[in-house]
């Protein structure tokens, strides 16, 4: 990304972020919203995407973009699906699977919420 101290370059990508949450909140991007009520404990997030052996939870999400709530913080991330499922299949790859959900009927990967805002060399590239 470029940087520019002049104010009609901040201005417009200013307007554009707008723009980006205006897609997301009014409706015109399919969004998914949950809620981890331990991440602000433990700094990691549960992807569920198995249950009771049938994929499920981000293996089976038609959403554009998922907003996990951080329970007790009033904080929530936005991101979008294909960025988190990359995001999980890296924790998959290392290990990080574990139980959770209802009764411990969900395999889930825990992925540290840092690890949503990092930004790879090749998403560097583009800008």
């Amino acid at each position: 990304m470029k940087y520019s101290s002049s104010f009609t370059y901040d201005l417009t990508v200013g307007e554009n972020g707008e723009d980006w949450v205006s897609l997301i909140f009014n409706g015109k991007e399919n969004i998914e919203v949950k809620t981890d009520r331990l991440a602000h404990r433990t700094g990691n997030l549960f992807i569920e995407y198995e249950c009771r052996g049938k994929p499920s939870g981000i293996a089976t999400s038609t959403a554009s973009y998922w907003i996990y709530r951080v329970d007790e913080t009033d904080s929530a991330v936005i991101i979008p699906i294909e960025k988190l499922k990359q995001i999980c299949r890296v924790a998959f790859k290392e290990g990080k699977i574990c139980l959770g959900g209802d009764n411990n009927l969900s395999k889930g990967v825990l992925v540290p919420i840092a690890h949503l805002f990092r930004v790879t060399s090749l998403e560097l590239k583009k800008d």
